[in-house]
């Protein structure tokens, strides 16, 4: 190699970046000990950004398009550096080029389940999953805030990130789409773009732009997606519970009656037949019915029930309670109720 030719290694006059869809964000030019040619040409391609940066401070920026590297279009950089504007030597500074196409289909989820309020059913834990796409807005906010000096940055290195940010949002997302808990695997789009606007501006603080939200699938406890699946089936409208409580009674009583009938364990099993079973449901249900609406139970409902029909009563009723149905206060009143009408 002759002395000409190992000098002009030392100078680069072409700067270009040709992605390789390896899942690179951010690569640092690989300069090793070269200099950049004064009126050197920097290509930046759609969908990039180059950023020139001298010890750690972030200079000029270049969106797309081809420059000409001089004094000019440098400003910040030889302001730094302390140019005049007769400088036409080779310099030396760190160029970094951005991919800010939109990188699709990243991948959100919950790991575990998340507790989130709902106005009806209180404190609910939901399980939920979709993707997301998002690119490189600003990318001098990104060097700075993120990728810094590495010479390679990815996605993978950032999707752990990211994906936290998603999840932290989801209670805010289900709060502002004002959707009730049951309608909520029914409004999925609304939900999405609610988790979008709750996380945005999380992403703009590290020079990203979150492009879109989708939600594949919103997983219920199974305790609710029963519930929902019988208020689906009479055909609710409005919410109304104390009708949804009716019915889930009415629901129950031929399995309540089929037990008892085919001699099943338990209290009920032991002491009732199908007909007491029947006349049982009928009582809880009108006794139910009233005690959520205010109503006086007319003696007559409660006259005349053995302990073992007590005792069956409370039974259903405690399960009421604990699904959420019945509030303690309520429980407690049809309990005391109850035992005062033994005989």
């Amino acid at each position: 190699m002759s002395l000409m030719d190992f000098i002009k290694k030392q100078f680069i006059d072409i700067l270009e970046w040709t992605e390789t869809g390896d899942g690179t964000l951010v690569l640092r030019y690989p300069m090793a000990d070269n200099e950049i040619q004064y009126g050197a040409s920097l290509t930046v391609r759609e969908s990039q950004a180059a950023v020139f940066v001298n010890e750690g401070k972030v200079a000029d920026v270049f969106g797309p398009g081809m420059v000409r590297l001089t004094t000019q279009t440098l400003p910040l950089l030889t302001y730094l550096k302390n140019w005049d504007k007769l400088f036409e030597s080779p310099f030396k500074s760190d160029v970094y080029f951005f991919s800010t196409r939109q990188q699709l289909d990243r991948r959100w989820g919950t790991t575990q389940p998340v507790t989130i309020r709902d106005k009806d059913f209180g404190a609910v834990r939901l399980r939920a999953f979709g993707n997301y796409a998002y690119r490189v807005a600003d990318a001098g906010l990104f060097h700075t805030a993120v990728s810094g000096t590495t010479a390679r940055y990815t996605v993978d290195d950032l999707d752990g990130q990211l994906r936290g940010l998603m999840l932290q949002h989801i209670s805010d997302a289900v709060a502002a789409s004002g959707v009730p808990f049951l309608d909520l695997a029914a409004n999925q789009v609304e939900f999405a773009k609610q988790l979008q606007e709750a996380a945005a501006p999380e992403f703009a603080k590290l020079g990203l732009a979150l492009e879109a939200v989708t939600v594949q699938n919103l997983s219920l406890p199974e305790d609710l997606q029963k519930i929902l699946d019988q208020r689906i089936g009479m055909g609710m409208v409005g919410g109304d519970m104390g009708k949804f409580m009716q019915y889930q009674t009415a629901q129950a009583i031929p399995k309540f009656a089929e037990g008892a009938g085919a001699g099943g364990g338990g209290i009920a099993g032991d002491a009732m037949g199908l007909g007491a079973g029947v006349a049982l449901g009928q009582v809880m249900a009108q006794q139910l019915s009233q005690g959520l609406h205010g109503a006086a139970a007319p003696a007559a409902a409660a006259v005349g029930l053995k302990p073992d029909e007590v005792m069956a009563t409370l039974e259903k009723l405690a399960e009421l309670k604990t699904k959420g149905i019945l509030t303690e206060e309520e429980f407690a009143a049809k309990k005391a109720e109850l035992l005062k009408k033994l005989v």
